[in-house]
């Protein structure tokens, strides 16, 4: 389609000029004594454009001609900037196969044709940008090879080349961001800390940073501070949920663990989202927590309600080891006080699941409680052959030993403490 307009356009000039000088009468007389020189006109605007035309060319070529010098000294200047930018590359890619001593080597080399270019005065644009990426990798070498010396002085120099307006504001954080990673490698959260301090307010939340944080949180013992930086990187997706989820609980169990006495871990349980609340390990834990404080058994009970209606309605979601420790949770809350409500739900449960041991063992400890010798014993007796966990069995023989001693049976409770013990 252009080459068609082109060559419309090419016919309309011939089309012009055949119309307006074709049928041209007028003379151009050119005087110079003694000669005259007659001309027409359209011969003489030819010569005038040929004459215009020579004289632009003699002027283009005399100014190449004076640029020529220019020309030589940027072409040596884009040779060297190639070159510097081709040893950048050589370090990284070095950098990224695990060569840190050539990396370093070049990128030192990459530096040295940088201060070249400075002191010819042939600096690129963007050479502020230049020096401190060359000189983060000359100090990612040297903290892989352990030279903290060198990486540290680099550091330095490329935060001084980061001063207001010596390059963009996200270099120098990516800086700082780098500098925080080497403190955490060298088990210095506090320095890593302190790097993240000294980044823009925006770039606190950012999911680097935030990583960041998580690990120095925990490396400190901040158990709050990093609880609240994983549930933030659980907000913006930056890991799986399993793998959040996992995180989030595992931080939770060690605030829990955390706690010296049970006004600290009721404060704890009340810090934790209701989702987190809901988690059926937490609970457990929190409620082993609290008996093992002597806390409140009525607080327990509460915090292992949620577990029980969960455990009742989807059993398939339990293990062995999960019933055995909501099992140990309520035995606790048994001991310390009397629930008839809750003794009452457990052996209606029981009653309805007659082949789970566990909650037969409970139902029995209920009847224990209560004082129900009868139907303990018969409940117990029961659970303590099938139960899955060693631990509940060994309470379950020691159990029915002190029911025999009351009865004044000492063959049977000889014979229970016996198996207790082989438990």
């Amino acid at each position: 389609m252009r080459a068609a307009l082109w060559l419309l356009g090419l016919f309309a000039v011939a089309v012009a000029l055949a119309l307006f000088a074709g049928d041209s009468q007028g003379t151009v007389t050119v005087f110079w004594p003694p000669y005259r020189v007659d001309l027409s006109v359209n011969l003489a605007l030819l010569l005038l454009a040929l004459v215009f035309g020579l004289l632009y060319a003699a002027l283009r070529g005399f100014g190449a001609l004076l640029q020529l010098p220019r020309q030589a000294r940027n072409w040596r200047a884009q040779q060297r900037e190639r070159a510097t930018h081709a040893l950048l590359l050589e370090a990284m890619t070095q950098y990224n196969a695990g060569r840190f001593l050539r990396a370093r080597k070049a990128a030192e080399a990459a530096q040295a044709r940088e201060q070249a270019l400075a002191g010819s005065g042939a600096s690129p644009p963007h050479a502020s940008s230049l020096r401190v990426l060359l000189r983060l990798a000359v100090a990612e070498s040297a903290h892989a090879l352990q030279d903290r010396a060198t990486r540290e002085q680099q550091f330095s120099l490329a935060l001084a080349a980061l001063e207001p307006g010596g390059g963009a504001p996200e270099l120098r954080e990516g800086v700082l961001l780098r500098a925080a990673r080497w403190a955490l490698d060298d088990r210095d959260p506090a320095g890593a800390l302190a790097r993240l301090q000294e980044m823009p307010a925006g770039a606190h939340h950012r999911t680097a940073a935030l990583r960041i944080r998580l690990k120095a949180a925990r490396q400190t013992g901040r158990l709050a501070e990093a609880m609240e930086t994983a549930r933030l990187l659980a907000k913006h997706r930056a890991f799986s949920p399993d793998v959040a989820r996992s995180l989030v609980r595992g931080l939770a169990v060690d605030l829990i663990q955390s706690a010296h006495d049970p006004v600290q871990l009721q404060q704890v349980w009340a810090a934790l989202d209701a989702s987190e609340r809901a988690m059926p390990e937490l609970a457990l834990r929190a409620a082993q927590r609290m008996a093992d404080l002597d806390g409140d058994a009525a607080v327990v009970r509460q915090w292992l309600r949620p577990v029980w209606e969960q455990m009742l309605a989807l059993p398939e979601a339990f293990d062995d080891i999960d019933r055995a420790r909501l099992a140990r949770a309520l035995q606790a809350g048994m001991a310390a006080a009397d629930d008839d409500q809750w003794l009452a739900r457990i052996e209606a449960v029981s009653q309805a699941n007659p082949r789970s041991a566990t909650l037969q063992y409970l139902a029995g400890m209920a009847c224990m409680h209560r004082k129900l010798w009868g139907r303990a014993q018969l409940l117990l007796t029961q659970a303590a052959r099938v139960l899955p966990d060693a631990g509940l069995r060994r309470h379950a023989w020691r159990a029915l030993a002190e029911l025999a001693e009351q009865r004044g049976d000492e063959a049977e409770a000889a014979r229970a403490w016996k198996q207790a013990a082989q438990d």
